[in-house]
């Protein structure tokens, strides 16, 4: 054989020898594209609409259209949303870019409505099944073929926020997340393994040596661009660079004890971000300055920055080798040259500075108040501000979670027995991914691939250590048939049988995680309702004026988006803000970005800040209506002309609401029930606005009425909080479920105006008939001045709706009602002087 033959016959065995496990991860990825795609019949409605499974969906289905409506141009300033201010998108480009390639080639340049909303129904499914690839490969190199295919299969099926989030209809980019920052722990793993067995130096690079170089480098870049994709699809990427960098200080301060060489390290990390830097570039806002959460200055500065720590760091290194230094003084140094960086950054850029004190606090701190209530920004080992393992152990079951601390354990252990570069590196990122899922439940999905890996890992340690190998070799060679396994039997031991069933328990209860979770993870986002209520703001309701899919240009830094006289915004709660917009058509005042919700971000002793924690909590219509007022810079114009509430709103949602504001205390009070004390709604709360709104209908309000709601869900707390005002006010409103969703509009309101006896109790009543066929009482008391001329503020037109203006289906029975003493009036009120403030004289 020549010597020219060999390399191709090696290749060729190679990938002999590689095939069975290709084709296992290949079957593995199908089947878990299947789990993924299972709900699909409950995703897709007969008329086209897709119910998401969660509300950012829809906002890159709506950045989705727009990039396709003017492709390739992506909108980043959106001021169809935090009206009256416009949000930038922080959203990463890359997920949509994705998808709307996607429909693009499909769609043969013209891609249909019901296309593009398959195709970003299906994604995320996809992209999950994908992560099955990189799971396999980190296994396999940190432990073998059977640690990668175990790995595989774990992620395949693994239960929790994984499946959630990359299953049919979860059109967000937590999905990519994964994907492409494991690819980028893939790809930066097998750069560093392959430049180390090569014993790369930095002189290679200079002789321009490829056979050393060659692999290593391509690694290297492809880590690059990974990382990259993964920054492109989530702009708080800079998360994995913190791990990379970990990584390589330990790993630096290791090689250095054991006096090995790192070029290979430094070699890898400056070129994987060099690359990193080089492809964000053309991305960033430079008017955006150095924020971490819009693409701007700070992503090149951390990549360049991480390619200076790691030259750095080889530097020292090669010094103290030439110069034969003491080992312990390398992480001295470091630490020395470290703090001096920092001081140095404190004095030319104090933002910066900042910037890197508190970017550790940001992901891995437990957050307080109204973001506290933000269900992926909550920690997920505290629930009520208490401590429990309850919803780890949930979300990647017990077994599985448990197997990842040890996994964790006995990885920290080979550090003190001089580990692999790979195991550090799985150690740290794992670490890091257990710290940050403790500051934020977002990170689950993170986490959920370190549990697989190190699940793994562990698993096939065990049967390493029970001598499995040896076991299946005796099976190979003794059972020839059926007849032979008895006597194969004498040859198994306890210990074996053992750790089959370890792993077996490992494995089954995430398979059973999964197929439990795929059968509720369907499309359930919105609910019916919210799509009715929606889609009658849209038609229903005057057009704001704003061109749905254009592309519109940022203000200026420090002035405000020009809208038309025609625009108005839409109040409602944060989390329902994408629908109203992308359902809708109409501008939210706050929206899941936690924009527009206002109340205090530090103490109690702050001003509340306008928004619709501020809106909702008010005591008063008057200090509501000074909140709508104070949301626009125009005093002569209102944040909003709509208010939207539903019953969670009024209920669960409430007390998110007082989070926010940092004014939690007075809303329940004890009540004597049946032979004990029960904490039930109280005065302060049925004083809210979200209160008069919801549980009493606006009944007595003078410039907010309901202009529509949806069918009624039996909430059972609805019922409950009108029993208790009906206890504590002494009064007799319908202890019924009445809309889930309900519109009210605020209008100027008609000025109804007469004359009684001097000082005379004046009452004004009509009977309210919705569009479900619903009536409920609307009045309001006032009492004559001395001359005997009374006035009030009526919300509602006797006469129905006007051209270009709200198309209302609630409006009264009949004319208003007027009494006093023994005399009673009926007066008629038209639209024109509701909405115009006119005077009605009776």
């Amino acid at each position: 054989m020549s010597s020219q033959d060999r390399p191709a016959l090696m290749l060729e065995s190679k990938i002999k020898s590689s095939l069975p496990y290709t084709l296992a991860v290949a079957i593995i990825g199908f089947i878990s594209l299947w789990i993924r795609i299972r709900p699909s019949d409950s995703v897709f409605l007969a008329n086209g609409f897709v119910k998401f499974t969660s509300n950012d969906p829809f906002y890159h289905m709506r950045t989705l259209n727009v990039l396709l409506e003017n492709y390739p141009n992506r909108m980043f300033f959106n001021p169809m949303t935090n009206y009256p201010n416009g949000s930038y998108i922080h959203f990463g480009p890359l997920y949509d870019q994705m998808m709307a390639i996607t429909a693009l080639v499909l769609g043969i340049g013209s891609p249909g409505q019901d296309l593009v909303n398959t195709i970003g129904a299906y994604f995320p499914a996809v992209l999950g099944a994908l992560t099955v690839i990189p799971v396999y490969y980190i296994g396999k190199y940190l432990g073998g073929h059977k640690t990668g295919i175990l790995a595989a299969i774990l992620i395949a099926f693994a239960p929790g926020p994984f499946l959630q989030r990359s299953t049919v209809g979860f059109t967000d980019h937590h999905v990519a997340e994964s994907l492409f920052s494991t690819l980028f722990i893939m790809f930066f793993m097998l750069a560093i393994i392959t430049a180390k067995e090569k014993r790369l130096r930095f002189e290679d690079v200079l002789n321009k040596n490829l056979t050393v170089i060659k692999e290593p480098l391509i690694y290297s870049v492809i880590a690059g661009v990974m990382y990259s994709a993964y920054q492109l699809s989530w702009p708080g990427a800079s998360l994995f660079l913190l791990v990379a960098l970990v990584y390589a200080v330990i790993q630096y301060i290791l090689d250095n004890f054991h006096h090995e060489s790192s070029d290979y390290l430094g070699f890898t990390g400056i070129i994987a971000f060099l690359v990193s830097a080089i492809l964000i570039l053309p991305f960033i806002h430079p008017d955006m300055g150095f924020s971490m959460y819009y693409y701007t200055w700070f992503h090149v500065t951390t990549a360049i920055g991480a390619v200076a720590v790691f030259g750095v760091l080889s530097f020292i290194q090669r010094e103290f080798k030439r110069k034969q230094l003491k080992a312990y003084y390398y992480p001295l140094a470091v630490l020395g040259i470290g703090i001096l960086g920092l001081l140095a950054t404190r004095i030319a850029s104090p933002s910066i500075y900042s910037l890197i004190i508190n970017a550790p606090r940001t992901v891995f701190g437990v957050l307080e108040g109204g973001p506290s209530t933000i269900g992926e920004a909550s920690s997920m080992f505290y629930f009520d501000e208490k401590f429990t393992l309850l919803r780890a152990f949930g979300y990647f079951t017990t077994s599985g979670f448990l197997a990842s601390v040890l996994g964790i354990f006995v990885l920290l252990v080979n550090v003190f027995r001089k580990a692999k570069p790979e195991e550090l590196l799985v150690l740290v990122w794992s670490i890091l991914m257990f710290l940050a899922i403790y500051g934020q439940n977002r990170f689950a999905n993170y986490y959920s691939i370190n549990i697989s890996i190190l699940s793994a890992y562990l698993g096939c340690l065990l049967l390493e250590k029970v001598k499995w190998d040896e076991l299946a070799q005796k099976f190979k060679s003794s059972v020839k048939s059926p007849a032979d396994f008895p006597g194969f039997l004498k040859f198994v031991k306890i210990e074996q049988v053992l750790a089959v069933l370890a792993i077996v328990v490992v494995l089954i209860y995430p398979v059973y995680g999964a197929a439990m979770l795929y059968t509720q993870a369907t499309g359930s986002d919105p609910d019916n309702a919210w799509i009715e209520a929606c889609l009658w703001l849209k038609f229903y309701t005057p057009d704001p004026g704003m061109d749905y899919n254009a592309i519109y240009e940022a203000p200026e830094d420090g002035e405000l988006f020009d809208y038309p006289d025609t625009a108005y915004g839409v109040m409602s709660w944060w989390d329902y803000g994408h629908y109203i917009e992308t359902i809708g058509y109409r501008m939210p005042n706050s929206n899941p970005f936690q924009a527009g919700i206002g109340g205090r971000r530090g103490s109690i002793d702050e001003e509340n800040q306008p928004g619709s924690s501020t809106f909702f909590t008010a005591q008063s219509e008057e200090e509501a209506t000074a909140v709508l007022e104070a949301i626009h810079p125009d005093p002569d114009k209102a944040g909003a002309r709509y208010i939207v509430s539903d019953a969670l709103m009024a209920t669960s949602k409430f007390y998110a609401m007082t989070t926010w504001t940092l004014d939690k205390e007075g809303y329940y009070q004890p009540y004597w029930v049946s032979g004990g004390y029960r904490y039930l709604r109280s005065t302060r709360y049925f004083n809210s606005m979200e209160s008069r709104l919801h549980i009493l209908d606006g009944s007595g309000l003078k410039q907010y009425r309901l202009v529509h709601e949806t069918w009624a869900y039996q909430t059972q707390e609805e019922v409950l909080y009108k029993q208790v005002y009906n206890l504590l006010y002494g009064s007799s409103i319908p202890e019924v479920d009445t809309g889930f969703v309900k519109i009210f509009e605020y209008v100027k309101g008609a000025k109804v105006t007469g004359t009684a006896s001097p000082n005379e109790t004046v009452n004004i009543k009509t009977t309210i008939l919705t569009g479900q066929g619903r009536t409920f009482d609307y009045s309001q008391s006032t009492t004559s001045d001395s001359e005997g001329r009374y006035e009030f503020t009526v919300p509602y037109s006797t006469e129905g709706p006007i051209s270009g203006e709200t198309q209302f289906d609630t409006a009264p029975a009949g004319p208003y009602v007027i009494s006093y003493g023994n005399t009673t009036r009926e007066v008629r009120v038209n639209e024109e002087a509701v909405l115009k403030g006119e005077e009605v004289k009776v």
